[in-house]
């Protein structure tokens, strides 16, 4: 029987030749996609940032990439000697090696690996209070992230020199790790302090023996470079921890002569040092000793004019001591430098809230896992109660609606398993403006009991009210176009109708292609992720979502809450909290199952989850008021509206987390550890799916794909929400979509 409601006449075919000008659902798809496209970069370079900002954080934290090995005990032969004998400090003025020594009763204070937030601040006061100025060789990653107490060292009157980004041997580096050391150094002191510097001393290389011939071709890479080397004469050894007095006693220099001093502040727990100093300072004053710079120096012993080659401008005999060194940074390393620390800065703040967020998603989701188990083994145990009873059977007729919009690969198989129901059903299909016959082939069937209803592509909503409108019976039973039945799903479906407090009953969606990688990741999460959770809603009577794959509902509830909704893309979800809100009871039955066609290829999937996902967060928000509703109609806004935000928006989007910080304690922290966390989490979900595969009496072997899912499959799920959210942001409105179909969903026996 065939009921029209509105003219169907195919459009007249296009003369031939003449391009077929759009159509009005063509031109708005046009639309939408040019809108999502921007959406969906914008997503992309949100993670790309977060990518970013970890990598960032982690290179400055752990020295990514840096080689822990220190060279000793190497040969020196091709060192000159008098370099190996000379002074502390080593420039190169014409190509030449020259070294240069303190004075007699000179001390040149100089402190490594800073700049450190406890210990050195502490220096820089106790410097001040003995108007004595240091040299601080500083740690370009310790720089850009502490840039303001470079700028006070900097402004106090200290001087300031490279000793690498990464801490690393450069003896052991390539040419270029040893100029990307420096630079990255330059650039954080450039925009910490808005200078560059020309005083260089490298890591693991104190005093000028340490020089063998393996480093010597970087100094003298330096030295071309404008660089000048600062080494060391006395080594106070305050990172051993000895004692002050043997700190003090160890700094000394013998028989009045001068010394380029070595101390720490950064690189571990410096309290000695800081307790040693000014008594240091007071013994080396009481002896007649004055302190000074390593360009103060330079600027006393070297002859003017004799800099360091390469161009850059080097330490000489005139001007003031600390301008021969520091040097104003201009154009764009000056602004590249601005935008590392800047970049630093995001990363030093995003880093430790992403770690909060991390502790409170692990919460959640442990959480949500334990919830889950418990309330799932307490709902089967009480539906599977011998005593347990909706009430009297239901076995009065029921309508079954089927919206259609171009289903001919599935309409066929749809309506043969709806005819084979135990049940008494009328079949209306509602086929929505299909332009591949699927009316006419629902009609050529000659199903007993089979009405097609034609109207207008109008959408699925429209589509549901309109065969809501021609059922006959008070029960309604919703499903798919693409969907199979089983012949006792109706039966089952309808059972809780029994009790008068029932409004609508969700059905056990399963996923029918499930022989492809893609469908069986689905699979899993159906089983695992929906099935379970619906178990879980269901004991607290709180279920957010009747799935439009399968789903029952009184009639006069759906007309009491004005019928399924356009006003947003989940209508699914829309109805099912708005039937919470009119005091109607929804409830699961997992008996009732539907075999359904899943998404096919990543494409479609993405389109489906991301109407999925944005369509929930738009009915949560058009039923935001629920969270004030009063008396039994209010414990949805209680109990599901904090839970489905929880568990279905916000842990999702920081879900993430878990993976990018295993991956960022892999790489930065410690290898083992991460793995074996992250194996613990894969465990616990391990151990929820197969409880849920148990529970559907589905087959276990599916679940050697959980850990594949878990790298590629989940990752994708967490970009299609980040992409909703970038889309309820920006105020983004989509159309609902359909997905092209195969019809390899049969009957329920092929797909075991």
């Amino acid at each position: 029987m065939t009921t029209p409601t509105t003219p169907s006449t195919p459009p007249n075919p296009p003369a031939r030749g003449r391009r077929r000008a759009p159509s009005r659902m063509e031109r708005a798809a046009g639309r939408a996609a040019a809108l999502q496209r921007p959406r969906v970069l914008l997503a992309l370079l949100l993670l790309l940032a977060l990518t970013c900002v970890m990598l960032l954080d982690g290179y400055l934290r752990a020295e990514v990439g840096g080689d822990q090995r220190v060279r000793t005990g190497a040969s020196a032969s091709d060192v000159p000697d008098d370099v190996l004998d000379g002074g502390p400090i080593l420039s190169f003025p014409g190509g030449q090696a020259t070294t240069v020594s303190v004075p007699d009763k000179t001390i040149v204070l100089t402190f490594d690996d800073g700049p450190d937030p406890t210990w050195t601040p502490q220096v820089l006061e106790i410097l001040e209070k003995y108007d004595v100025p240091g040299t601080f060789f500083l740690v370009g990653s310790m720089v850009s992230r502490h840039p303001g107490i470079v700028r006070d060292m900097v402004e106090q009157g200290n001087e300031v020199g490279v000793h690498t980004f990464t801490h690393v041997d450069l003896s052991y580096q390539s040419q270029a790790r040893v100029t990307r050391e420096i630079e990255q150094t330059q650039l954080a002191l450039a925009g910490a302090a808005g200078i560059t510097t020309t005083l260089f001393r490298a890591p693991y290389s104190s005093q000028t023996d340490a020089i063998d011939n393996y480093s010597w071709p970087v100094y003298e890479s330096l030295g071309e470079d404008g660089y000048t080397s600062v080494f060391i004469d006395t080594d106070s050894d305050d990172w051993k921890r000895p004692g002050v007095s043997k700190i003090v006693e160890w700094a000394t220099p013998e028989d009045d002569e001068g010394a380029s001093v070595l101390f720490h502040d950064a690189g571990g727990e410096r309290s000695q040092t800081i307790e040693a100093l000014p008594k240091y300072i007071e013994k080396m004053k009481a002896k007649g000793y004055t302190f000074t710079t390593v360009s103060g120096v330079m600027a006393d012993q070297q002859p003017t004019g004799a800099g360091p080659a390469g161009g850059a401008p080097g330490t000489t005999g005139s001007g003031d001591s600390l301008q021969a060194a520091h040097h104003e940074a201009t154009g764009a390393t000056l602004y590249e430098g601005k935008a590392l620390i800047a970049a630093v800065a995001v990363a030093e703040w995003t880093v430790p809230a992403l770690s909060v967020g991390l502790v409170i998603v692990g919460v959640a989701v442990m959480g949500r896992f334990a919830m889950m188990l418990v309330l799932a083994r307490r709902h089967h145990r009480q539906r599977n109660r011998r005593r347990f009873s909706w009430g009297p059977p239901v076995t009065g007729p029921v309508s079954v609606i089927v919206p259609a919009y171009n289903e001919k690969e599935c309409i066929e198989a749809t309506l043969r398993s709806l005819a084979r129901s135990t049940h008494p059903i009328e079949i209306i299909v509602v086929d929505d403006g299909s332009t591949d016959g699927t009316a006419e082939i629902a009609e050529s069937l000659g199903l007993p009991g089979v009405r097609v209803v034609r109207q207008a592509n109008a959408g699925k909503p429209a589509a549901l009210n309109n065969g809501v409108r021609h059922a006959r019976y008070d029960i309604v039973v919703m499903m798919d176009g693409d969907t199979v039945f089983e012949p006792d799903t109706v039966r089952h479906l309808v059972q809780p109708f029994a009790d008068p407090s029932v409004g609508a009953v969700a059905g056990n969606a399963k996923v029918g292609n499930r022989r492809t990688l893609i469908g069986a990741w689905q699979h899993i999460e159906y089983v695992m992720g929906f099935n379970l959770d619906r178990r879980m809603y269901d004991l607290l009577r709180c279920m957010p979502t009747i799935p439009g794959a399968i789903g029952a509902f009184r009639r006069e509830a759906v007309l009491q809450v004005g019928g399924m909704s356009d006003d947003t893309l989940a209508e699914d979800t829309d109805i099912t909290i708005a039937l919470h809100r009119a005091g109607r009871r929804v409830v699961y039955e997992e008996r009732a199952r539907a075999w359904t066609e899943a998404p096919g290829s990543l494409g479609q999937l993405w389109s489906q989850r991301y109407r999925w996902s944005y369509g929930t967060m738009q009915a949560l928000w058009k039923h935001r008021r629920c969270l004030t509703d009063k008396g039994p109609s209010g414990r949805f806004g209680r109990v599901g509206m904090p839970l489905v935000v929880l568990f279905q928006v916000v842990t999702p989007v920081f879900a993430p987390l878990i993976d990018v910080f295993t991956v960022y304690s892999m790489v930065f922290v410690d290898f083992r550890a991460a793995l074996l966390a992250w194996l613990a989490v894969l465990a616990v979900q391990l151990v929820c799916a197969a409880y849920a595969f148990r529970l559907d009496r589905e087959k276990y072997r599916y679940l050697l794909m959980m850990p594949l899912q878990q790298l590629a499959y989940r990752q994708m799920m967490y970009l299609v929400l980040i992409h909703s959210c970038v889309t309820a942001l920006t105020g983004g409105r989509l159309r609902w979509q359909k997905l092209k179909r195969t019809g390899e969903v049969g009957t329920p026996a092929g797909t075991g």
